[in-house]
């Protein structure tokens, strides 16, 4: 069996795979997934139904499998099997504490299809791999927050949420969620506020009470990345000019800190963030290096950064 043979039955395998796992499945994105002509697709979809698969649909639209259709479990390459291992080290430490349980009884299912020979592989390796983390885990006010909230948005139903702000104060606000995002080691979820009638970002650890209306959402809202690129919540822009014998020091620390341009200048390494850290965070990870930085704006990081030197000062 030569060569083009051998990558085609992996392409309709592949294929079949994405049919099991969506609604719907459109010819353009598999071309360009499997880097081959949508001809190629529509041939490959013929030889799957020719194999007795019940696919519906037509070319232009989209596939998808005969609803109710059963296939055997699906078939786990080594590879694949040992990316699992890796991932599921990645979300024991990572994965917010709501979704931990059901990402478990997830991995049990996949662990129960496998081969003896796979799972004899996991029982080898997986005391192998290990991941480690330095943040502490953010403790949630309520069980099962981020399922509610992704609901929310499958359903296109409003939330009502009690959040506590950075000051210690309790709001109430009835929110219709855009998306949610991991950054900073905290999990935030972008919605539009109702009362504020514009876009806002809110700390998930920070929401003391939530539930699901009725009421459906006002707008249709696109993805997620979108809002974030030109997000104003709560984040505040920040523009340091940093000497360029130090800037090889802050490779991994200024991404952490909300990094969102670098140009380099006659002067110096000019940084912009954008940060929701501006009273504490951000002055103390500054305060490391503020000898070779100067703070083009805001002002009232200037102001932070001196009350901070002053308060060390005093303890000296």
């Amino acid at each position: 069996m030569n060569d083009h043979y051998l990558k085609k039955i992996d392409r309709v395998t592949a294929i079949l795979t994405q049919l099991q796992s969506k609604p719907l499945v459109r010819a353009q994105d598999l071309a360009e997934k499997f880097e081959v002509s949508i001809r190629t697709i529509y041939r490959d979809v013929k030889t799957l139904e020719n194999a007795g698969i019940p696919i519906i649909g037509e070319a232009g639209n989209g596939y998808s499998l005969m609803d109710g259709y059963k296939l055997p479990p699906v078939m786990f390459t080594k590879e694949e099997v040992l990316s699992f291992i890796t991932a599921e080290k990645l979300m024991q430490k990572f994965l917010h504490q709501s979704l931990g349980n059901h990402y478990q009884t997830a991995m049990e299912k996949v662990r129960s299809v496998l081969k003896y020979s796979d799972k004899d592989l996991i029982q080898n390796i997986e005391k192998q791999i290990d991941v480690f983390n330095y943040q502490p885990k953010t403790e949630d006010h309520i069980r099962n927050i981020i399922p509610i909230i992704l609901e929310s948005i499958a359903e296109k139903k409003q939330l009502h949420v009690e959040y506590k702000t950075v000051e210690d104060k309790i709001s109430s606000r009835t929110i219709e969620v855009v998306g949610v995002f991991f950054e900073f080691n905290y999990w935030y979820v972008m919605a539009f506020c109702t009362l504020r009638n514009d876009f806002r970002q809110f700390r998930v650890d920070r929401i003391l009470g939530i539930f699901k209306t009725q009421h459906p959402f006002l707008q249709e809202y696109g993805q997620i990345n979108d809002y974030r690129q030109n997000s104003n919540g709560n984040k505040t822009k920040v523009r340091l000019l940093v000497d360029k014998k130090i800037i090889g020091h802050l490779v991994n620390s200024k991404k952490y800190y909300g990094l969102t341009e670098e140009i380099e200048t006659e002067n110096g390494i000019e940084l912009t963030f954008e940060t929701d850290w501006l009273k504490e965070g951000f002055p103390r990870w500054l305060i490391t290096f503020a000898d070779y930085a100067d703070v083009l704006e805001p002002e009232s990081l200037k102001t932070s950064l001196k009350e901070l030197i002053t308060r060390i000062s005093n303890k000296l």
